[in-house]
């Protein structure tokens, strides 16, 4: 859906999403829906006629933020299933995603067929939102993961290779933006999967030009799926340390890996009832049967005499080690935050959140940006539309009241969004 004006966006500090520096008192020309000419320090540039010209000083300007793994249609206040599927309910989460800054998320798996016809209808300006990807419905357990209520027409659960190569085959027939398989046992609470049918999968996947993103858990189900080919690790290994031979494979064979470190958090943190929790980007984020149950006593009790928030505790600082460990590595670390799996993780503020805690990981706030916009970009196949600040990319923008660079914190702090050229309306 792109246009929507004329706007100079004057005098702001630029993050231009690539990892480099910050650039001072640049001015931003957005036309037909993309970034017509930038310039920086201070140099002139030519507002055409009838543009709007936005005085920002003291604003910084940094690319939208784009979720490599986000989910969208299953959660309808606190409930969570194949029943809330609809087109009024994509659109609403795609919106409340856009509002917060994510200009793109990919909805990876537990899709049903309805998105590829919601993402077409995008292409033609016809449904709003965050541009919506798809994954479509991805390959499960049998009887096992992911453990939500959804039907066969969300998702397949093939029990032998010929049966996930065939669906694997129907999916294809979509042009689906990725495969997505699930390979893990639920803390040995579910069926294990059978990796020869995810090996199957993803040779299949790779025969159409399609690549395959894994949820995962352990790291042994890492090192085989490394071996058969994955191409993005969905998920932190959360069970173990990453070994130096594992994480030389990940860099080189350029294997992207998405921390997901508010998954973890999110099963136990609003118990612990941090400041950030009263803050009102949090407060707007919340429908009000999940800001009931949050600020529930009897929530706040279940998750305090639960055993598994230990278990949850340890995985998030274990993913966060390994996230360091990639890091260091220079592997290719990319961003994403499994929102919208269930109420706990919240479409557009869940983003935000990640970014903290990758940042709180060790890395600095410039390489937290840069994983959630130009990686990210390079991993979904979108480098030439979005991702970076860049002449000729689409003008997904976020302007930001502080600079992120120096608190990383400060990408809550929204003045606009525009989205393909759009100037977003921020609340209703």
């Amino acid at each position: 859906m792109p246009g929507g004006g004329t706007f100079v966006l004057s005098d702001v500090r630029l993050i231009d999403g690539t990892g480099h520096a910050p650039s001072d008192h640049a001015s931003l020309l957005i036309q037909n829906g993309k970034i017509a000419a930038i310039s920086t320090n201070g140099s002139p540039l030519h507002a055409p006629q009838g543009a709007t010209v936005l005085k920002l000083t003291g604003k910084t300007v940094m690319p939208g933020i784009i979720n490599g793994h986000g989910h969208v249609g299953l959660v309808q206040g606190t409930s969570v299933g194949g029943g809330n599927y609809t087109g009024v309910n994509i659109e609403r989460e795609l919106v409340q995603y856009e509002r917060c800054g994510v200009t793109t998320v990919m909805s990876l798996g537990m899709n049903k067929d309805l998105l590829y016809k919601f993402r077409t209808d995008q292409e033609k300006g016809e449904e709003g939102g965050a541009t919506v990807l798809t994954a479509g419905r991805g390959i499960g357990v049998p009887g096992g993961v992911p453990p939500v209520n959804v039907g066969p027409d969300q998702i397949y659960r093939p029990a032998t290779p010929e049966a996930a190569r065939k669906a694997v085959r129907e999916m294809a027939a979509h042009s689906p933006n990725l495969i997505k398989i699930w390979v893990d046992d639920n803390l040995g609470k579910l069926p294990q999967p059978n990796l020869n049918v995810d090996a199957a999968a993803i040779d299949e996947a790779h025969r159409a030009n399609l690549r395959v993103a894994a949820h995962v858990y352990y790291l042994a189900d890492a090192k085989q799926l490394i071996q058969d080919g994955v191409d993005i690790l969905a998920h932190s290994v959360r069970d173990k340390p990453l070994d130096p031979d594992t994480v030389s494979l990940i860099k080189n064979k350029n294997i992207y890996y998405i921390p997901t470190l508010q998954l973890e958090e999110s099963f136990y943190i609003y118990a612990q009832s941090p400041a950030w929790i009263s803050s009102a980007f949090f407060r707007r984020s919340l429908s009000p049967q999940l800001a009931a149950t949050l600020d529930s006593a009897a929530y706040k009790n279940r998750v305090q005499k639960d055993p598994s928030t230990a278990i949850h505790e340890k995985a998030l600082s274990i993913a966060e080690a390994n996230l360091r460990k990639l890091q260091a590595a220079t592997a290719p670390i990319a961003f994403g935050t499994d929102s919208g799996a269930n109420p706990y993780r919240i479409p557009g503020w869940a983003e935000h959140r990640e970014l903290q805690l990758m940042v709180n990981s060790g890395m600095k706030p410039l390489e937290a940006i840069h994983c959630a916009t130009e990686v990210n970009a390079k991993m979904l196949g979108l480098s030439d539309k979005t991702g970076a600040v860049q002449k000729g990319k689409q003008a997904d923008l976020i302007v930001l009241d502080a600079d992120p660079s120096q608190n990383i914190a400060n990408t809550e702090k929204i003045a606009m969004v525009f989205h393909e050229g759009r100037r977003i309306k921020l609340a209703d």
